[in-house]
């Protein structure tokens, strides 16, 4: 199954509740932090929240 990699791009500061939280769940912390997550609906959907603070990458 493939990966990603998910990387924190800019501040959570500013921005909803609902975006703090995905970020927390998703294991990211501070600017540039970047986590490797499995490629599943659930991270996708995250990922899809919180698109415009985060870069996505495929990695095998």
């Amino acid at each position: 199954m493939a990966r990603l990699k998910i990387t924190q791009t800019k501040s959570y500061i500013g921005s909803k509740q609902n975006h703090r939280e995905t970020l927390r769940t998703l294991g990211l912390r501070k600017i540039n932090h970047s986590v490797v997550k499995e490629d599943r609906p659930e991270i996708r959907g995250m990922v899809q929240t919180v698109r415009h603070l985060v870069t996505v990458e495929e990695v095998d």
